[in-house]
């Protein structure tokens, strides 16, 4: 028998996510590591669900209120060898590399400031992350307006030349 639960996270304004699965103890120090070595004006919370030994939410981090946010929305999670980091002063693409390159880390999920739902899979062993649904369904495709406003956009936050 499986269950399937849609649990909503939490972005506050200014924040973005990231949920990943690792599989060993050591990846809180890790990511901690990575993160802070990205840039000295990031803020950050990590929290990692073990799936074996004590399952403890391990946690850590440079900004007390994005650890709680962390803890929080791993705890609904629910589900082992997930982690659950959130960002201040910093966006995704400036840390998603350097997070998919951390020797344990198994995949990434989302990376997103957007609405976001994981789809968490529970069996009598214990709970799974099966998915996510990050924003909103699209309304359209791009008019070549669309395009120029995209391309601006991608200049203005210095992305492009």
């Amino acid at each position: 028998m499986v269950n399937i639960d849609v649990v909503r996270i939490d972005i506050p304004e200014g924040t973005n996510v990231i949920i990943g699965q690792s599989h060993f103890i050591k990846t809180v120090e890790d990511l901690y590591e990575t993160l802070a070595s990205s840039s000295p004006s990031i803020k950050f919370g990590i929290a990692f669900n073990e799936a074996s030994g004590k399952r403890l939410v391990r946690f850590d981090g440079n900004d007390e209120e994005l650890i709680k946010l962390a803890i929080e929305n791993a705890k609904r999670i629910g589900a082992g060898h997930t982690f659950v980091i959130y960002i201040k002063n910093a966006y995704p693409i400036n840390v998603l590399n350097r997070i998919k390159n951390v020797e344990e880390v198994v995949r990434i999920f989302a990376a997103t400031a957007n609405p976001l739902q994981v789809l968490v899979a529970e069996t009598d062993q214990g709970r799974g992350v099966i998915g996510v649904v990050d924003g909103y369904t699209p309304l359209g495709v791009e008019s070549d307006a669309d395009i120029k406003e995209r391309k601006e956009i991608l200049r203005k936050f210095g992305y492009k030349r």
